[in-house]
Order: C-alpha cells, then structure tokens, then sequence
C-alpha cells in the first residue's frame, strides 16, 4: 500500500519533522519506494515537488529539509506500487482547478471499478485509479455547483461521492483547496493535533526528537494527518472505516463518524489497481 502524510493549521509551519520521519518509510524503514511526493499550499498557489525515485533517498526530498517551507496546508505521499509503471504522472498528489482554486487530493487504497469518464471534461492524465477517482469527484463538483458552494456542501457532497466510489474497494484519501483539508478513511489514516501546552515528541522510524515549545506559540494549532503515527509518545486518533473530518486552521469543523473496523495491514492492496 501507499502511505500519506498531511498538515493543516493556522499558522504558516514547516512539516520537516513530520517528513524526516515519513519518507524513511520509502525506502529504508518501509518499502514504499516506487517514487514520492509533496505538495504546499502558499497563498492561491502549490509548490509541488515530486520524484519517481524513492522518498527515503531522493535528492528532491532533501529539498524539503533544507528549505524548511511553511504552509498552512500540505499533502505528501509515498508510493508502492503493485501495477503499472513508475513514473511522475503516476505518483501523487494530484491537481486540479475547481472554481478557480487548486485542489491537491492523495489516495491510498485500492479502487476495483470506477465510473466512465470517456465523456468527461476532467480526465486522469496518468493511469491510476487515484487519479481516476479524483477526476470523477471534481467533474461532479463542477457539474452540481456551478459557483462555489458553502463549506458544509462540500463536506456533505464529497461524503456522498466518497461512499459511492468506496463501494469498490479502499479508498482512503486526503484532499485540500489551501483553505481546509479533508480525510476519508476506509482502513487506515490517524491524526492528531498540536497545541499549547506544546511538548517533546519523538519519531518512531528513527527516535529522531523535537521539542515543539521552542518552536511554537501558544496561539499555534497543528494538526498532522498520516496513514499510520508517526511518534512515539502523543496520542494519535485511529479514524473509523467509512469515516470523514474536515480541518480548518488547525481545528476539526466537521466530522461524519464512521463504523469501527479493526485496523488491518493492507500492504496486499496496493496503492492502486491500475498503476499506484
């Protein structure tokens, strides 16, 4: 299976702790190593890096580490593929414009079937279920509203296309247009959110350890979404199967809480059907 790892808060924060940790799984801690990528929001815009090299060694991912770019939303991924080529139009996050906004979606699971888009106006440019699967939700976005709806609509109405899609097989994702970010969870994705009082946190993949206090304010909100924990020592939430959140500056706004399942390794997956 892939692996993601996010950010949103209401601060602009950098994500190097988080990733140090995160992309040792694409390589050397985990085998995710068929190719990475990171996308950060600034402003209206995304910086976006990507390689089809593995997270753990590449030199674009060093990039992250020295820069030390803040944003207040970001999306990362780590591919393992099952089927297909490795390549850059199949490595995640994926873009798309809805409503003049970029919108940056990741998927982990596995998708059996998906809806024609023959006749659609968004179409995948890779070959990936994942791809796929987000082409399928903008298109429906776009033909529901043709304005941009409320906060609340589009929570309900990526719910109801969550389900559908999920009807054929895992579909855990997280997506973002820069303001708020979403998480879908069909198996496996935890989140937890930093705030005052802020204290010591250590990286499970290499005990790497980071003193939150000395870097943040009292006013700072955090919240770190990722597949499976990344630390040691903080409390992470196990989201339930079928369930979704919303975050917004660093705050859970909205919540559909889905039905407890046993969490599961579901490296046999794959990232996709098609190419992950």
């Amino acid at each position: 299976m892939c692996q993601m790892l996010a950010m949103n808060c209401n601060t602009p924060t950098d994500i190097v702790f988080s990733f140090e940790g995160f992309r040792r799984r694409a390589g050397m801690t985990d085998s995710h190593s068929d190719g990475f990528g990171i996308a950060f929001f600034e402003g209206k815009g995304v910086r976006v890096f990507r390689d089809d090299q593995p997270g753990a060694v590449s030199p674009i991912a060093d990039c992250v580490k020295q820069y030390h770019i803040k944003s207040l939303n970001v999306i990362a991924h780590i591919r393992k593929a099952t089927q297909g080529v490795v390549n850059i139009e199949n490595t995640h996050p994926f873009i798309r414009e809805i409503w003049g906004e970029n919108w940056v979606f990741a998927h982990n699971g596995n998708l059996n079937a998906l809806p024609d888009l023959s006749s659609c106006y968004c179409t995948p440019i890779g070959d990936t279920d994942s791809e796929a699967a987000f082409c399928y939700i903008a298109a429906k976005l776009k033909e529901r509203f043709c304005r941009k709806p409320t906060e609340n609509e589009i929570f309900d109405t990526i719910k109801e296309l969550a389900a559908e899609l999920a009807q054929h097989g895992t579909f855990n994702f997280i997506l973002s247009n820069g303001q708020w970010m979403i998480a879908h969870c069909s198996t496996n994705l935890h989140y937890l959110t930093r705030q005052a009082p802020f204290g010591v946190a250590q990286r499970i993949d290499d005990d790497g350890i980071i003193d939150f206090s000395n870097y943040a304010k009292d006013t700072d909100k955090v919240t770190i979404i990722t597949t499976f924990p990344l630390t040691k020592d903080e409390i992470w939430a196990k989201m339930e199967h079928g369930g979704m959140v919303m975050f917004k500056d660093g705050v859970k706004i909205r919540e559909a809480i889905g039905t407890p399942k046993e969490a599961v390794d579901d490296g046999t997956l794959g990232c996709t059907k098609i190419a992950a």
